[in-house]
């Protein structure tokens, strides 16, 4: 539920940190750009590492955000009016707004529908009933019907 929210913001902090050092010393507008690149770079080495390597999830269930194309948005807006101001206001909030339609593409594929036992879900579904996360009462009531109780 928070990834659409607390994702842009964070990632913002890296681009516009790289971006204002590679402006000021460099004058090259590729900073949030070049930050985007190293963060989709370490989160794929952090999913396969983590996620397939030590516990054989799914590594299409665990893709990073998508990033480089609002690295590309900040890095024009910045270019095109060379500001540091407009670049905040209109560079972050295209960020922002981005964010989640750019994402759209890798989620699409769990949308499809599928007849299950005779019943119509969609694989986003199915998944979530294969690959139960902890937070959910699902995964409660398993672990209360085991020894350990938690709650």
């Amino acid at each position: 539920r928070m990834w659409p929210t607390v994702a842009p913001i964070v990632a913002m902090c890296f681009a516009a940190a790289v971006q204002s050092f590679l402006w000021q010393k460099f004058r090259l507008p590729i900073g949030a750009t070049v930050a985007c690149l190293a963060l989709l770079t370490g989160e794929w080495i952090n999913r396969y590492d983590n996620f397939w390597g030590w516990t054989f999830f799914p590594i299409n269930l665990v893709f990073p955000s998508a990033l480089i194309p609002m690295g590309f948005w900040l890095d024009v807006v910045l270019m095109m009016s060379g500001s540091w101001l407009v670049t905040a206001l209109v560079g972050s909030m295209g960020w922002g707004l981005l964010f989640y339609p750019i994402n759209w593409p890798v989620l699409a594929q769990y949308h499809q529908s599928a007849e299950i036992d005779g019943v119509l879900l969609t694989l986003a579904d199915l998944i979530g009933f294969n690959y139960v996360r902890t937070g959910t009462p699902e995964y409660i009531r398993m672990v209360e019907r085991g020894t350990l109780r938690t709650f």
